[in-house]
């Protein structure tokens, strides 16, 4: 099927009009019609190739709310007409242990990308949601639940999951004292699903103007990083810290807020973090880990509890042809939270 997208030629070029083909419907394929699709940091990294790894031209997009056009003579869960998402990973081998344990994203022969990354059966390279149309395996589709503003479903397919997971993995719940350090796309994602499980919710910022905006997503408290009086009163509050920032930056501030076997989890750093002082570790056994996105069925539990407490991102939303714009917003942090581009605004 013949599509146009956006896509980056190289890494120093602008993302611009695309044409290409989306591979034909296999027995177990959906087919749809992108809706809506949300701008991740990932998808700057990958389209200027930061990681490394970009193979080009780079289509990106992995946050795609959609219409089912068509589906495979095996496909059962899905029909046409049905409003679906599809995440950050299309497809898996399905045999190995992670994948039986329904987390995919750590399969054991890597996971396929929604864009960047071969396809499993043609080793063809998969292009993502900046785009008009998109095919992808049944298993990796997600349903979206009554009654949600498909307009802000989005980004709960990347930054919801991925601040979803750790919250869940380590059982926050009410009661919990949970701690989210940056309030950007993922941030305020984890301030809002935090708070839906129940826990009692300190935002950690080195800028005290922005105590008002974490009041308003539902933080109970505001904690400022550049105040070490109130830092030092802050030691051993926390079970768990959720690590929001994408960049290079210093942990040790952080670690003495864990309490005894309490947890900081990196969701937002891919790449180096200073060097870690471990004294605050040993002395209370704390720890630090990472967490990657989540599995097909924690991300459909995500959308379901979404759906039913209606908790959704705080959204921008954009053409196609703002794109550009929008990066350099985003590099900047110029955007309350996330930007969702409404593909109605792609023309064939």
């Amino acid at each position: 099927m013949k599509t146009i997208g956006y896509a980056a030629q190289n890494a120093s070029t602008p993302l611009a009009p695309f044409e290409f083909v989306r591979r034909e419907l296999r027995a177990n394929d959906v087919e749809m019609e992108i809706l809506y699709c949300g701008v991740c940091h990932s998808d700057l990294h990958m389209a200027r190739n930061d990681w490394g790894w970009s193979v080009y031209p780079v289509v990106p997009g992995h946050e795609i709310v959609g219409r089912v056009l068509n589906v495979g003579a095996d496909v059962t869960k899905f029909k046409v007409g049905d409003h679906v998402a599809v995440g950050c990973m299309v497809d898996s081998c399905q045999e190995c242990d992670q994948c039986h344990n329904h987390e995919e994203q750590y399969c054991r022969e890597g996971m396929t990308l929604t864009y960047g990354s071969p396809d499993r059966i043609d080793g063809s390279i998969t292009h993502g949601g900046y785009s008009k149309h998109v095919v992808v395996r049944e298993e990796f589709v997600l349903s979206i639940p009554h009654g949600l503003d498909l307009s802000r479903v989005a980004p709960l397919l990347c930054a919801g999951i991925t601040t979803y997971s750790p919250l869940r993995n380590w059982n926050v719940g009410p009661g919990s004292r949970v701690a989210v350090v940056g309030m950007g796309g993922l941030g305020h994602m984890a301030i809002k699903l935090a708070v839906g499980l129940g826990a009692h919710v300190t935002v950690i910022s080195r800028s005290p103007e922005k105590a008002a905006d974490a009041k308003e997503l539902g933080a109970n408290a505001f904690l400022v990083s550049s105040n070490p009086t109130a830092m030092e009163a802050a030691a051993s509050s926390f079970d768990l810290i959720v690590d929001t920032v994408p960049v290079k930056h210093d942990l040790n501030p952080y670690t003495p807020l864990l309490d005894i076997d309490a947890t900081l989890v990196l969701v937002g750093q891919l790449g180096p973090v200073s060097e870690p002082e471990t004294t605050a570790l040993v002395m209370g056994r704390r720890r630090i880990a990472g967490s990657l996105i989540g599995g097909i069925k924690e991300t459909q539990e995500l959308l379901d509890f979404c759906g039913e407490k209606n908790i959704l991102p705080e959204c921008e939303i954009i053409r196609m042809d703002e794109i550009n714009t929008a990066f350099e917003r985003m590099e900047r942090s110029d955007v309350r939270y996330r930007f969702v581009i409404d593909m109605d605004s792609l023309t064939l």
